[in-house]
């Protein structure tokens, strides 16, 4: 009988920052969760939290990322604030990995091959696959011997057909340097189809489902029986939603135009990427959807703008994809907007209600934060919301993906 591991280990590292949970795989709980920020930066720290809810929250001293992994496994066996006796308990290590490419379409044991392959996907996620790779180089020197899986970002939405991933230009361009729809977020609508199939007692393998990621940066994905059909993010996390600070889908000649104007293409890349959607549009200084929402409600019709194009721009998406699904059972949001924002949930739901969802007005209020189906009884299309959990779904992915290659070492 092949050998699962007991305790996993979830990284998410950054350019600065390692995002860490440790889960006990017999029941998934989560035992204890983190992040070490600033990095080789002035006064870096670190938080702690366990499942019993005590923190810690101090200054640290840690100059790379090898530094950081040997603080976070301090703290996990720490007499006083860690949930592990020995660092040996740690049986395997997940990896957020953004971009894989054309080559992995799922998630994969870590070996030399696949660290050169995260590298060279690099000019594709030159924000996300370099510090990624630093995480993984970093449990390898610290915890020597334990296996390392990558969950790629990517790999969900890999059943995309060639109609809904190619470009229009030439074919060259694909063929030559990898010019498609890749898609992301795709370990967050994974693990909300699966979530909100057993959620609403069906089974993935016979629901279609059109799951919301909507938080700073947003997504939306049409799911049929399991498998991905089109998703809005394209070869960049920037196609799409409004969201954040990122513009979504834009007139390509718009960029054309800008860099004709005197602009650099980093100055454009900055703009559309780190100062334009809600940041840009509702000029309040803030891309948090909350104060955009508040300063709304305060009169200030930019902001009052800002949310309609984002709720425009979903809505959108959410038709496109009911035509493509040829019919959806339900509608799930997720993500920090999509879970906690009964205001944007209203507002989208009321522009779909000519697919047959109507809201249930009560039940929207009350879902802060907990599944709940916020539609009336009657609707033929639910509107669901679902907590996504991307960490447990890496946690989860590391154990299929040892216990298929034989358990752990």
């Amino acid at each position: 009988m092949l050998k699962a591991p007991k305790i996993v280990l979830v990284i998410n590292a950054g350019s600065s920052s390692i995002k860490f949970m440790v889960f006990s795989m017999a029941d998934e709980k989560m035992l204890a969760r983190g992040i070490v920020e600033r990095i080789g930066l002035p006064e870096p720290r670190i938080r702690f939290i366990r499942h019993d809810g005590r923190r810690v929250d101090e200054e640290v001293e840690v100059r790379n990322h090898d530094d950081a992994m040997q603080l976070i496994c301090a703290k996990l066996v720490h007499p006083e604030q860690g949930v592990l006796k020995d660092i040996s308990e740690v049986e395997a290590v997940g990896h957020r990995v953004v971009h894989g490419g054309e080559k992995y379409h799922d998630s994969t044991l870590v070996t030399e091959e696949v660290k050169a392959s995260i590298r060279e996907y690099a000019q594709l996620a030159p924000l996300h696959n370099p510090p990624n790779l630093k995480g993984i180089q970093a449990v390898e020197s610290v915890l020597r011997g334990v296996p390392n899986v990558a969950v790629f970002d990517t790999a969900f939405h890999h059943s995309l057909s060639p109609g809904a991933y190619l470009y229009a230009i030439p074919y060259d361009y694909y063929e030559k340097y990898g010019v498609r729809k890749y898609g992301f977020h795709g370990t967050s609508h994974k693990y909300v189809a699966q979530a909100a199939a057993d959620f609403l007692g069906g089974d993935l393998s016979r629901l279609k489902l059109i799951t919301c990621h909507l938080g700073n940066g947003a997504s939306v994905t049409a799911v049929e029986r399991g498998r991905v059909i089109d998703t809005s993010m394209g070869m960049t996390p920037l196609a799409g939603l409004v969201m954040g600070t990122r513009c979504g889908d834009i007139d390509p000649g718009v960029v054309l135009y800008l860099i004709r104007q005197g602009m650099s293409a980093d100055e454009v890349d900055r703009l559309l990427n780190k100062k334009s959607g809600l940041l840009g549009v509702a000029g309040i200084g803030s891309s948090d959807m909350r104060d955009v929402i508040q300063a709304a409600e305060d009169g200030n019709e930019k902001a009052r703008r800002a949310i309609w194009m984002f709720v425009h721009r979903l809505v959108s998406y959410i038709g496109a994809y009911y035509t493509i699904l040829h019919g959806a059972d339900a509608v799930v949001f997720t993500g920090g907007i999509g879970e906690n924002s009964p205001y944007i949930r209203e507002r989208v739901v009321r522009e779909i209600a000519v697919l047959g969802c109507r809201l249930d007005e009560e039940k929207n209020r009350q879902a802060v934060g907990v599944s709940a189906v916020i539609s009336t009884s009657d609707s033929t299309l639910k509107a669901v919301v679902v907590p996504t959990n991307e960490e447990l779904m890496i946690a989860r992915e590391t154990v299929r993906v040892l216990t298929a290659a034989g358990g752990t070492a």
